[in-house]
């Protein structure tokens, strides 16, 4: 308890100072979306998930609301990053592309095709059961970013499995271990991955949102 208190006054002192430096630039709004955000993070870290997504998403449409012209500018980068890093990571030539405003994947409905894919959106969704999948190749690459996503994997023990994560708002799940809160990071590769015969690397990038991934 003392150290999630000590973890609060660190957080709030530097809110207190960025906004005492940068308060010629930021609206009341901003202040306010930050606020809740902060808010929703803490309540999510004392395990208080709707309450705080609620608080957090609050913050979030005021902070879009109020900023609009920056967040523009960051989903125009992060489609950027995007275009410049799919073909870095993707076999050439042989990957699915795809880019919406908005998307809703269920891939847990019925059999469905698992080929190498880079996936971009700004609002997104997606449920894809592994265990339902045909696989086109032994090796595939799974590359998705986004601004807000909610997104969860189903995947069968026998698949080998690597797992490169970055959300900055929001939680990722591995199995039953979760990180919440800001800035978080995974990097993981199942102990099968060398010996399976099929494999998926995901390669996953989110502004805010949630990352699950159940072994089943």
């Amino acid at each position: 308890m003392e150290r999630r208190k000590t973890a609060l006054a660190g957080w709030v002192l530097i809110v207190i100072g960025l906004l005492a430096l940068f308060h010629h630039f930021i609206g009341f709004f901003t202040i306010v979306a930050l606020i809740l955000i902060f808010a929703g993070v803490y309540k999510m870290q004392k395990d208080r998930l709707k309450k705080g997504y609620m608080l957090a998403a609050i913050g979030g449409v005021l902070l879009v609301l109020d900023n609009l012209l920056i967040f523009i500018g960051i989903t125009l980068i992060s489609l950027g990053v995007f275009y410049y890093k799919a073909r870095k990571v993707q076999p050439y030539g042989t990957a699915m592309f795809k880019q919406n405003f908005m998307s809703n994947y269920k891939w847990d409905e019925g059999p469905w095709t698992l080929r190498n894919a880079s996936i971009w959106h700004v609002l997104g969704e997606m449920d894809a059961d592994f265990s339902l999948a045909l696989p086109e190749e032994r090796e595939t690459v799974f590359y998705m970013q986004g601004i807000l996503g909610d997104i969860d994997f189903w995947i069968p023990e026998y698949y080998g499995v690597e797992v490169e994560a970055v959300v900055v708002f929001g939680q990722i799940q591995l199995g039953r271990d979760m990180d919440v809160g800001v800035l978080n990071r995974l990097v993981w590769k199942s102990p099968n991955y060398a010996e399976s015969e099929y494999k998926v690397k995901f390669i996953v990038s989110y502004v805010a949102g949630d990352v699950r991934f159940q072994f089943i």
